[in-house]
């Protein structure tokens, strides 16, 4: 396969990757001359019909997603029974590496790297492509930390980790959803089960359900729950714990609704550390689980299962009975948990709660600041209200009189009397995306401010108001931008004379990188010291700033191609003669070349039988008179010559005279 040229413009350089459908190749696009890669679907199943229209049919689905959370899928084609997928090269690891080097990951890393698979699972879906296949795997973490999910839609796998259904894709056991498990019907919520269980992964760095088999593994994600997040990893947050349960409860009306719903729940708990779900924060379909409750999961699961499951019904009466009774059974645990939830979350009678202040009718500055003295955070959101006077509370949740936990964020609702417009989400996006956005959605863009960090320069890090706010058309929004990580400069010192592992430590030391060293030959230095530095000793560069260092290979060994080489007449340059009795015949040699610069000792002997004479002598300038020089001879018959330099034999020669 490598030399291989796809459709006339892919050349193949070398495998990469592989899994149990397709192998991956690194390839160079001549038409446009870049990199790229492309994923070619084994032989072993170009001869099942139904596989290679579902493996066209959905690459030309995937290729038409176009986000920068997704990897781009720039062609596809088919070459001599060949069936590939030319894809983006992207340099970076996987999210499964990252967990492996990392172990489990800080809360703000789970956040942002979960966001960026929602968007990518949304624009999917948005689209109408589940990708069905969501694993850390199958995520990459590019060099500027952003996230990119890839292999949407033709992950068919026949190892042994994975389960298949009549041919059809499932995806990898360990992270598939239990609809996938018992063969039924996916959706997008499919996708957002898979996304629950990566990042139970990414929070505690192990999986949720292990096992002896892929069935083994299968029956678990069907009927056993998961131990809770908290259980392995003490340090994570409530907030984060219930959104992960969510996302992973078995029955698909249970979990969020769609990737949107996930990714305000996920700006709500980047932005208050307090945040716990509840109702609002979802858009169920139809019996609604309450998940308003900080009882770590148990009341979660339990309100789950409450739900009814549809039987055939013999008959009208018995199945009212039993909606009753199921019913009534509902309302009592919503109730006993609401009183669980009500204690809990509120504080009971802790001497350290707050009690929550009367706001509505107060001005919202009025409310800001009585919240502040309390020790309370507040939350705004602004509703349209042509009965209420602008700026003024209509509302607040919790209501007054509760108690709460110091710190804990009360909701204002604001009038106004503008119709409002939610502010869009654009933290990761760049500044100029981020500006279009915002503008477009009737606001104001205030000056940004510019901070140091780890995320690509001019990339968006916080915007307020938050996320999904409702703000007046007119209002302003305020963003963070990142300047890219802090520049520190250092000053490039002299190495030159300095042994290459020394130079190598010193450099390394002020974190500079030697990029690359290379060898040259030095009448000056020795081997392995420094002849040559990229950047001149004094200058001002960056930190991390890549070094090319010159080393010495000492001098070099001259080689003397044809040094003698006869001429018909004698040089004109009247080189210096050498005349012997009785011998009228002359030839001018050439000896040559003798070196790149500096002096050398050159010798001329003439060799007869065992005897070595020495003709010629002379200490040569090469810089000032050329790599080589002239002698003329004089001899009859054949003559053997010899030529050293600095005291070695370079040549010798046989001279018909």
């Amino acid at each position: 396969m490598i030399g291989k040229i796809l459709g006339n413009r892919y050349e193949i350089i070398e495998k990469i990757g592989g899994g149990g459908m397709a192998v991956v190749y690194k390839a160079k696009c001549h038409l446009l001359n870049r990199y790229v890669a492309i994923k070619i679907l084994r032989n072993e199943y170009t001869q099942d019909k139904d596989l290679v229209n579902k493996f066209k049919r959905e690459s030309q689905a995937v290729a038409s997603l176009s986000h920068p959370n997704i990897v781009n899928v720039y062609d596809v084609g088919e070459v001599d029974d060949l069936y590939y997928i030319v894809m983006e090269m992207v340099s970076g690891k996987t999210l499964k590496k990252v967990i492996q080097e990392k172990g489990p990951l800080h809360k703000e890393e789970i956040i942002y790297y979960s966001k960026q698979i929602a968007r990518a699972l949304k624009h999917a879906h948005d689209n109408f492509v589940i990708h069905r296949d969501i694993k850390p795997q199958n995520i990459l973490i590019t060099e500027d930390h952003r996230a990119k999910v890839t292999d949407f839609g033709i992950a068919l796998s026949s190892t042994t980790s994975t389960l298949t259904n009549t041919g059809s894709l499932i995806g990898s056991v360990h992270y598939f959803s239990p609809e996938q498990a018992r063969g039924g019907y996916t959706d997008a919520k499919t996708d957002l089960y898979s996304l629950g269980i990566v990042m139970y992964e990414m929070a505690t760095g192990k999986l949720p359900f292990e096992g002896e088999s892929p069935i083994t593994i299968a029956l678990k994600h069907l009927q056993q729950d998961m131990e809770l997040p908290s259980e392995v990893n003490p340090s994570i947050s409530e907030g984060l714990e219930q959104i992960i349960l969510k996302l992973t409860q078995k029955e698909q009306i249970s979990r969020f609704q769609s990737a949107d719903v996930l990714i305000d729940a996920l700006n709500q708990l980047e932005t208050d550390p307090y945040y716990v779900l509840n109702e609002s924060d979802d858009e169920m379909d139809e019996n609604p689980t309450q998940i308003n409750t900080q009882t770590k999961g148990d009341a979660i699961r339990k309100m789950a299962g409450t739900k009814s499951k549809r039987r055939k019904k013999p008959n009208k009466s018995r199945f009212i009975l039993v909606a009753g009774i199921l019913t009534a059974l509902v309302a009592a645990l919503l109730f006993t948990f609401g009183l669980f939830y009500v204690s809990n979350l509120f504080g009971g009678s802790t001497d350290d709660n707050l009690t929550v202040p009367e706001l509505e009718g107060k001005t919202l500055d009025e409310a800001i600041d009585e919240l502040s003295e309390l020790n309370l955070q507040h939350r705004i959101e602004y509703r349209f209200d042509n009965k209420v006077e602008t700026d003024r509370v209509i509302s607040q949740n919790p209501e007054a009189g509760m108690t709460v936990r110091p710190g804990f964020p009360i909701e204002l609702i604001i009038s106004t009397l503008d119709e409002s417009s939610v502010v869009p989400d654009v933290t990761y996006l760049s500044y100029d995306e981020a500006r279009f956005q915002i503008e477009d959605a009737g606001f104001i863009l205030l000056d940004p401010d510019y901070v140091f960090s780890d995320l690509p320069e001019g990339t968006v890090i916080k915007q307020d108001p938050r996320a999904g706010s409702s703000l007046p058309e007119g209002e302003s929004v305020h963003l963070i931008v990142s300047e890219g990580p802090e520049v520190v400069m250092v000053t490039m010192p002299n190495v030159i004379g300095v042994e290459i592992n020394s130079a190598r430590g010193t450099l390394e030391g002020l974190n500079l990188m030697v990029s690359e060293v290379r060898e040259e030959f030095s009448n000056e230095y020795v081997e392995n010291y420094i002849i040559n530095q990229s950047v001149p000793a004094g200058r001002e560069v960056a930190e991390n700033t890549s070094i090319v260092l010159t080393i010495s290979k000492g001098v070099e060994d001259i080689q003397v191609e044809a040094p003698i080489i006869e001429t018909e007449e004698p040089s004109t340059e009247e080189p210096e003669e050498i005349l012997e009795p009785g011998q009228t015949t002359t030839k001018t040699l050439r000896i040559g070349p003798l070196g790149t610069d500096g002096i050398v000792e050159v010798q001329l002997f003439r060799l007869d039988e065992g005897q070595k004479t020495l003709l010629f002598s002379k200490t040569h300038n090469i810089d000032e008179e050329g790599n080589e020089l002239q002698v003329t001879v004089a001899g009859s018959g054949t003559q053997r010559y010899e030529i050293v330099i600095n005291g070695e034999p370079k040549h010798t020669a046989e001279v018909n005279f």
